[in-house]
């Protein structure tokens, strides 16, 4: 993956939601890697902003670089095994915000199509029905201006790029999305307008169902 000009938001530097000792949430500014990326010149990312005060955080999940929103990270190994299991056997509950292009074809609906890596064109992914993982959205409708859609989004797979694939695939794609919106779509917003806005998750200490919230900015 090259990133062309890559200049990461400095204001803020990094806005925290809440803060335990197994715990770190942070509010992710779009256009800013979550973890580090290969060449140097991408080195700043989520990751090693917080690593500055934290040495011993650890990656959890990721947003895409464009996304905005809610990223959990842990201080512990133990924190991080015991969150891992979550996101892994779909026990988290997740909600994004999107404003895409058009009308949903429904007030609310389900999204079930395949996804898989477009190598030759890669970060981008692509629907494969032959060797495609199974991914699964579901939307909620919010409201409709005439031309653009606001939307509740909950995956309840977590592919790469599966949001923007996805809302690509029913013809209303994510305001700003340059991998995916048609040039109207694209030019419609400075920034990719997905938000992950609601994290909910079991306290990895306390056993108890804790839950995040990022007020959508757009």
């Amino acid at each position: 993956m090259t990133l062309l000009h890559y200049q990461p938001p400095t204001t803020p530097f990094l806005k925290t939601l809440y803060e335990d000792a197994q715990l770190l949430v942070v509010n992710k500014a779009p256009g800013i890697l979550s973890v580090p990326g290969k060449r140097p010149e991408h080195k700043d990312s989520v990751y090693a902003r917080v690593q500055r005060v934290h040495p011993e955080i650890r990656v959890v999940h990721r947003l895409d670089m464009a996304t905005s929103g809610i990223l959990l990270l842990a201080k512990t190994k133990a924190a991080q095994s015991h969150l891992n299991r979550q996101f892994q056997n779909r026990t988290t509950q997740k909600k994004y915000r999107a404003r895409v292009w058009g009308q949903l074809p429904a007030w609310q609906g389900e999204i079930e199509l395949p996804l898989s890596c477009d190598w030759p064109n890669r970060p981008r992914q692509h629907m494969d029905f032959s060797i495609g993982k199974p991914s699964t959205t579901f939307y909620r409708a919010i409201t409709f201006d005439g031309r653009c859609s606001d939307v509740e989004l909950t995956p309840h797979t977590g592919r790469s790029h599966q949001l923007r694939v996805h809302l690509q695939a029913i013809g209303c794609p994510i305001l700003g999305d340059k991998f995916y919106a048609h040039s109207e779509a694209f030019s419609a917003a400075e920034r990719l307008l997905l938000h992950a806005e609601y994290l909910a998750v079991t306290h990895p200490q306390t056993e108890q169902p804790i839950e995040f919230h990022s007020p959508v900015p757009f």
